[in-house]
């Protein structure tokens, strides 16, 4: 029959385990899986000493675009992504102004979109307290889920995203409910957090692990706790974000058993760094939560090899270089990450912890493809889109500042050490990355369909 290309010699990785397979791909999708394809081929890759696995999926990423746009664009985003090997993203809400809250501002979001992105892409709707009675039209309009903050997050221009209270969160989850749809959750406790928060800096305590203590783990689980009574009594499907604590996660599960439909990502820099290391990090590791103490740490790295942990993603959350200075309860509060996913989890939780590589690709592609009822993403099989990342075990590299592709070149990894590499990012059957050729071609990234 012929294929656009094949991906030959490779350790590829299926649901059952890895096989040295070859890949056919044609008009985009994965046509053929078998020991050896004789057919011609436009291309053939050679993956030979490389894991083959669909691209990751980082269903938490911050663009900015539009409104502040001199954070982070749709296409150094993307690009960013496509060399860390994801192959498509979700976007959330914010920090773009205005905020994505009704079927307007998503059109917006949509437009500026167009022609940029070199990964495929999907836009989160918005929960906040004035938008409860325009939810469907966002459903409509084929958004995978909906997002709001429980901590504290005020409108800095007219138009940025707000935080719900209680009565909002109970009546958008009611709403949410009805229409069947997972509502994404930042949960910690805003009041308790920005009081601790207020202490601190008025007796001059501003050191990182001074911003650490003011927001503490249990800040993490009442709130957490409070979601999970919610969703019980209205029926609400719900996704917890960036959680950073095992006791978090604990109760989660706990409440799973207990019947409520309920899912868990964490970050890379939550296992990746701790709290001590942020003191010679500087503003750059700011985020929210924040980077817990290596004890802590430790009991998280434990969640996620005992499988507690559904997925992994980024929270690529970007700024301008200036919002990264002076005090750190000043400095902007997010990491940009989006590049460096894959290959730092690879190293930590496949190469040095021995987790199964079929239970990684279920954790940065699989599991979150089937949440989000992406149904042509997250595997690799014949008919899914060939959205395949090569990935080198054995190659070593340091991330310097001059290889990011972001906007605003910081990152809070510049400097480490990592011991594998992405080496080719595939969308839809088409390059998009090279190890040596850097990013390829034009943007062809695609808006997905969800199964709404």
């Amino acid at each position: 029959m012929g294929f656009d290309a094949v991906i030959k010699n490779g350790n590829v990785v299926l649901r059952d385990g890895v096989y040295n397979v070859d890949i056919g791909i044609k008009n985009g999708k994965i046509a053929s899986i078998a020991e050896e394809i004789t057919e011609q081929a436009n291309e053939v890759i050679d993956a030979k000493g490389q894991y083959v696995m669909p691209g990751m999926i980082d269903t938490h990423v911050h663009i900015s675009e539009p409104g502040r746009t001199e954070w982070e664009g749709f296409e150094t985003g993307s690009k960013a992504l496509a060399a860390g090997g994801t192959t498509s993203y979700v976007e959330m809400p914010l920090n773009a102004i205005p905020a994505t809250i009704n079927k307007e501002t998503l059109d917006l979001k949509l437009e500026a979109a167009k022609s940029q992105n070199y990964v495929d892409y999907a836009f989160y709707g918005g929960l906040v307290p004035e938008n409860i009675n325009q939810l469907e039209e966002l459903v409509d309009a084929g958004v995978p889920a909906f997002k709001c903050f429980m901590s504290a997050i005020t409108a800095e221009v007219p138009g940025d995203f707000v935080n719900v209270d209680d009565y909002a969160l109970y009546k958008g989850m009611q709403k949410l409910a009805e229409l069947d749809q997972i509502l994404c959750i930042h949960a910690e406790n805003p009041t308790i957090t920005a009081k601790l928060a207020d202490e601190m800096v008025r007796e001059g305590r501003t050191t990182a692990i001074d911003y650490v203590d003011s927001r503490p783990i249990f800040t993490e689980v009442e709130a957490v706790q409070r979601a999970l009574l919610f969703a019980k009594e209205t029926g609400c499907k719900l996704h917890f974000v960036h959680i950073s604590t095992s006791e978090a996660i604990q109760k989660i599960l706990e409440a799973r058993r207990d019947g409520v439909d309920v899912t868990v990502e964490s970050c890379t820099h939550y296992f990746a760094l701790t709290a001590e290391d942020v003191e010679e990090i500087g503003p750059r590791a700011k985020c929210q939560p924040p980077l817990r103490k290596a004890k802590d740490q430790a009991r998280l790295w434990d969640e996620l090899m005992a499988g507690n942990i559904d997925w992994l993603t980024s929270d690529h959350s970007p700024c301008t270089e200036d919002l990264k200075q002076g005090n750190i309860f000043d400095a902007w509060g997010g990491i940009s990450g989006a590049q460096n996913n894959v290959d730092i989890m690879f190293d930590l939780a496949v190469k040095k912890r021995g987790l199964p590589v079929q239970k990684f690709v279920d954790l940065i592609a699989t599991t979150p493809a089937e949440r989000f009822n992406l149904p042509n993403k997250g595997e690799i099989a014949v008919s899914k889109d060939a959205d395949i990342i090569l990935v080198d075990p054995n190659s070593s590299y340091t991330l310097n500042r001059e290889d990011l592709y972001y906007k605003n070149k910081h990152s809070a990894y510049e400097g480490r050490n990592i011991d594998c590499r992405v080496t080719k990012t595939i969308v839809r059957g088409n390059v998009v990355y090279d190890l040596e050729q850097g990013i390829v071609g034009e943007p062809i990234g695609k808006l997905m369909t969800v199964n709404n």
